[in-house]
């Protein structure tokens, strides 16, 4: 049997942006445009006070950013669109990188007036390392913004790679007059307003030539001698080269208005790749067989690239996000975990609509789906309803920040260790505990990750904690050839050896110089700043 026709339907991506460039809001209006949500800034909360739909965390909302990856599944010309939106700030990046794993394509969206910032640079660089398709979205056409010709030639310096203009501006900011569609061979003529729709703007074909320069004026001139440099300077759009991460198709637009996001929509369905097939390693007489699974293929298979513990304040729940690879989900169906081996019982499968879950029917290669667990289910593990394979290549980065946690009420010492138990299993923060006892440790890529855990502790486990200074500045998980050898370098460091939240082993060091002189007196041993999730490789040394 084959699913061909249903994955072929499917679009799974990313939309992937420096914080401020508007990347929430346009989130919204995708799903406004398909029909999935009915208002914008919605889900309505009790007290009608209006949070982007895919900001659900207490902290988001008073800070008004995403910290967290969010999930929607919205249908739009008979195609299934699963969108990921992932955190804005930096110091939520490994999360982000997770879920850069789990797509087949990225929306980018870059601030007109700022180009291409710091977090994005990041982002595009994970996703050049996957060959990962990007569509580019300049947003903001509305507010006072620099040349699209300048932005054009910053993305092709950035990303390496060609640009492919879609959609052109006409004017910008006071002078902002619309779009021109080069696929459709019409101007769309712009008007403010946050709650039109796309059927609600004008649209005038490129054959009134008269008309539209009567009306635009030297908005109009400059604009189609831009266009002319540009389309003359770009190659014309291909999709080998676009589907391989070579060219990225260009539009633009005004996200809060509702501008020219009709035409994303569009390009995600017509230019997006389908999912693609995934690596796994096949144990065959205890040994790795690479095999290529198919996303049509009839047995199901799926990674977990997210855990998120109590997205549901009220039921304690904790949600495996799984990015299904092969095959077919239907309820009752039987599942093991590959690394434990064990049976996956989950209480309920759900997809997502942010914070509005629907129980699944049915579900194919390129959906997200959430099993709700109560533990046993970790990041990265491979789901499968029967067949030993293994997914690789889901992510840890060595911290590079270190706290103590010190619980100012120790009544509450069981409540601390679930807390960090699920927050370390879910990757909010990385938790360490020394071998030789005393407080838990924290590592962290970013500064905001220690707030959150400790706003989340308080909230979500009734934790009261206060995160002290430590003397570690780094981590690297480390291996030896023989356990022999691994014994004797425990034995020679006991107080920097701890556990990660995988139980794997890892060194705990106060500067650069400690790894390099543990290295010298100790060759043996494999020091890692990279690890994969447990039971599969640790990376390259270093």
């Amino acid at each position: 049997m084959t699913y061909a026709h249903e994955t072929r339907r499917r679009r799974t991506f990313a939309i992937i942006s420096h914080p401020d460039a508007g990347k929430t809001t346009l989130t919204e209006k995708l799903l406004l445009f398909s029909g999935a949500i009915q208002i914008a800034g919605s889900v309505k909360a009790r007290k009608a006070s209006r949070h982007a739909t895919s900001d659900w965390m207490e902290i988001e909302k008073q800070r008004g950013i995403s910290v967290a990856s969010s999930v929607m599944q919205m249908l739009y010309r008979e195609h299934v669109i699963n969108l990921l939106d992932t955190p804005g700030h930096k110091d939520f990046s490994e999360d982000t990188y997770r879920v850069l794993t789990a797509v087949d394509s990225a929306l980018m969206v870059i601030d007109a007036a700022n180009g291409v910032e710091a977090q994005t640079r990041r982002l595009i660089e994970v996703c050049r390392q996957r060959d990962t398709p990007i569509i580019t979205f300049v947003n903001k056409m509305d507010r006072e913004v620099r040349d699209p010709l300048d932005i054009l030639d910053e993305v092709e310096r950035e990303l390496g790679m060609p640009c492919v203009p879609m959609t052109w501006p006409v004017g910008q900011g006071k002078l902002f007059g619309g779009i021109v569609n080069l696929r459709t061979q019409a101007m769309t003529v712009f008007d403010s307003g946050s709650e039109r729709l796309p059927q609600d703007f004008e649209t005038i074909p490129l054959t009134e030539q008269a008309q539209l320069a009567e009306r635009f004026g030297l908005e109009w001139q400059s604009a189609m001698d831009s266009m002319e440099l540009a389309t003359g300077a770009s190659p014309a759009f291909d999709e080998v080269a676009f589907l391989a991460g070579k060219q990225t198709p260009v539009f633009f637009g005004s996200g809060v208005n509702n501008f020219g996001v009709m035409e994303v929509l569009d390009a995600l369905v017509d230019l997006a790749p389908a999912p693609k097939p995934r690596t796994s390693n096949l144990i065959v007489n205890k040994q790795p067989v690479v095999k290529e699974i198919q996303p049509e293929d009839s047995a199901f298979s799926g990674v977990v690239f997210k855990v998120q513990a109590n997205m549901d304040a009220n039921h304690r729940d904790r949600i495996a996000f799984v990015r299904m690879a092969s095959g077919k989900y239907a309820p009752g169906m039987k599942l093991k975990v590959q690394r434990t081996g064990k049976e996956l019982r989950p209480t309920s499968v759900v997809t997502f609509l942010s914070q509005r879950r629907e129980a699944v029917d049915e579900a194919y290669a390129g959906d997200i789906i959430g099993f709700t667990t109560h533990g046993g289910v970790q990041l990265g593990d491979t789901i499968t309803d029967g067949a030993n394979l293994q997914f690789t290549g889901l992510p840890f980065f060595a911290p590079e920040l270190f706290m103590t946690v010190i619980l100012k009420n120790p009544l509450r010492t069981k409540q601390l260790q679930t807390g960090l138990d699920q927050l370390g299993e879910e990757g909010a923060i990385q938790v360490f505990k020394p071998e030789i006892g005393g407080p838990m440790l924290l590592g962290a890529v970013g500064q905001l990750q220690f707030e959150v855990v400790q706003h989340r502790l308080k909230a979500e486990y009734d934790c009261d904690v206060r995160l002290e200074g430590c003397q570690y500045t780094g981590a690297r998980w480390i291996t030896a050839d023989t356990p022999a050898e691994l014994r004797e370098f425990t034995n020679a460091y006991p107080q920097r050896m701890s556990l990660d939240a995988a139980g794997t082993l890892a060194y705990l060091c106060t500067s650069p110089y400690d790894v390099r002189l543990a290295q010298e007196r100790f060759p043996k041993i494999h020091f890692h700043p990279l690890r994969e999730h447990a039971g599969l490789s640790l990376g390259s040394a270093g």
